[in-house]
């Protein structure tokens, strides 16, 4: 009786697999999977966060509202809205690549490759751009001794409530403020760039203009804005003031809530990460079609397998879109 002989010639080089699939394809579902529950951990963690602190949460429309070369125009949500179209449609040039390599036609790969990694950098350059903005920041406000964000506001001609920033009022004070480095520091302990204005000079503003209000970082459940304090109010609560904050960082945050920045810089940034991985990968499978590599394979599956992951990117985004900017 003769053996039945199993050959496993095709196990290391990306041939037939477990259901059809070729054990290249296998693995990076494999990889998908385990960095989709990866994500949804911190997602599930962001929202977890969120609804503790609902009541301080920052707002996203007066955070994320700036548009390039519009300095000055109230844009929300314009300039992310534009980055993930651009994001999406690197997805659908993607899947262009990919069938253009099952008919076997090398140019249209090369051209549709070329214009998804175009798209990447790009949605890399609109993220470090409102990363940069994110961190600057625009108008500037105060914490107290307990911790609480104070922003400052006066009522408009159209009798909304709209910011102003600490520039416009803040005093100007012979002071000497020195900034503690690690070599002149207490413990060596160094602390960041000293803000544009001190605590003293913007309390003295204040008082000094009585059409400006604090408004703190609360919110208000009927009307979802935050609540505006009145003019006796808001000088009992400045006199507390701390330490004057300019943008975020991973200390102190001008929007509200400090978590709010610790998960928009790691989780907007680890998933920059696999963006930029993304594109490296796509400009070497992208030489790779040009050296005419797949088709002396007679196969462009790895385009497909990276197809994979940058549709699993995009995908990701679309969740990361919506917790921080929509909801």
């Amino acid at each position: 009786m003769g053996a039945t002989v199993i050959s496993n010639e095709h196990a290391l080089d990306g041939g037939p697999g477990p259901l059809g699939a070729t054990y290249g394809k296998m693995m990076m579902w494999y990889f998908i999977l385990s960095d989709a529950l990866t994500f949804s951990g911190f997602l599930a963690a962001y929202g977890f966060s969120r609804f503790k602190f609902i009541e301080t949460w920052p707002i996203a429309d007066e955070v994320f509202n700036h548009f390039p070369f519009a300095h000055g125009v109230d844009a929300p949500m314009y300039y992310v809205a534009l980055m993930t179209f651009i994001l999406i449609f690197s997805s659908v040039t993607m899947v262009l690549a990919v069938d253009a390599g099952h008919h076997m036609k090398k140019n249209k790969v090369a051209v549709y490759m070329a214009l998804t990694i175009v798209g990447g950098f790009i949605f890399l350059g609109s993220q470090a751009w409102e990363w940069k903005n994110f961190i600057k920041g625009e108008f500037g406000a105060v914490e107290t001794s307990g911790g609480s964000i104070l922003q400052f506001v006066k009522k408009g001609a159209d009798g909304n409530y709209e910011r102003v920033a600490l520039g416009e009022f803040a005093a100007v004070l012979q002071e000497d403020r020195v900034q503690h480095e690690k070599n002149n520091g207490i413990w060596f302990v160094g602390e960041a760039t000293i803000p544009s204005h001190s605590a003293n000079e913007v309390i003295q503003g204040f008082k000094a203009n009585e059409d400006i209000l604090v408004r703190v970082e609360t919110i208000d459940p009927a009307t979802k804005k935050k609540v505006v304090l009145s003019r006796e109010e808001s000088l009992k609560r400045i006199a507390d003031t701390k330490y004057v904050v300019e943008g975020a960082n991973l200390v102190r945050n001008e929007y509200g809530n400090k978590l709010f920045a610790n998960f928009f810089f790691f989780i907007t940034g680890f998933h920059g990460f696999h963006v930029f991985t993304g594109v490296l990968i796509n400009i070497i499978i992208f030489f790779n079609v040009l050296l005419g590599t797949y088709e002396k394979r007679k196969s462009y599956e790895m385009v497909e397998k990276v197809g994979l992951y940058w549709h699993f990117v995009d995908l990701v985004w679309v969740f990361v879109f919506t917790f921080f900017y929509l909801v």
